[in-house]
């Protein structure tokens, strides 16, 4: 018996390949695929009878919940979406839209500033005031959402108290050497 001499590689390759699908089945291919045609929120709120009952896959930073009795009410604010249909934080955002979802969401955990992707119908428009400026919000009847993980703080990424920054990782690093520097936690010697 001869082996092939990628056979070696079969049991990682085969071990990567299902952390992927793992990985990638999280996200509804709902959320993921996008819909035929792609429509922006501005087009719906100059011309919302145009778009009355299409599809849209829209997404951004949560701002607001409001739970009613049989459903909850999402206002987001729209940002871009990635190929998977994660929004971009980085990006400027494209207006305001309101998500109609069937049941109770906890504001706990829809809680502003979280991403969330939705796929549903548009219903109509609705104004409403944005401190007393009047704003005509898009709303969609969701079939389909998606909450994405919470982003750690920048903050949460690097910080470690016990090595200061600009040295937190260097365990023998010492802040009285005078190349020490951290304006959180001044030098030793420069301490009143």
């Amino acid at each position: 018996m001869t082996l092939s001499k990628y056979s070696y590689y079969l049991p990682a390759l085969t071990l990567a390949a299902m952390l992927l699908t793992a990985c990638a089945s999280q996200v509804p291919d709902a959320i993921r695929i996008a819909p035929n045609s792609e429509v922006s929120i501005s087009a719906v709120q100059h011309s919302p009878k145009t778009y009355i009952d299409m599809q849209v896959r829209w997404g951004g930073d949560i701002i607001s919940v409001e739970n009613r009795p049989d459903e909850t009410w999402i206002e987001v604010l729209a940002r871009p979406l990635d190929y998977a249909g994660e929004p971009n934080s980085d990006a400027t955002g494209k207006g305001r839209f309101l998500a109609r979802i069937n049941g109770f969401l906890d504001p706990a955990i829809y809680a502003p500033k979280r991403e969330i992707t939705i796929r549903g119908q548009l219903e109509s428009t609705i104004v409403r005031h944005i401190g007393k400026h009047p704003y005509r919000f898009p709303l969609i009847r969701v079939q389909t959402h998606y909450l994405w993980p919470k982003q750690p703080e920048t903050d949460e990424l690097w910080y470690d108290p016990w090595y200061p920054y600009p040295y937190r990782y260097d365990p023998f690093y010492s802040p009285y050497s005078p190349y020490y520097w951290d304006p959180y936690f001044p030098h030793p010697r420069h301490r009143h």
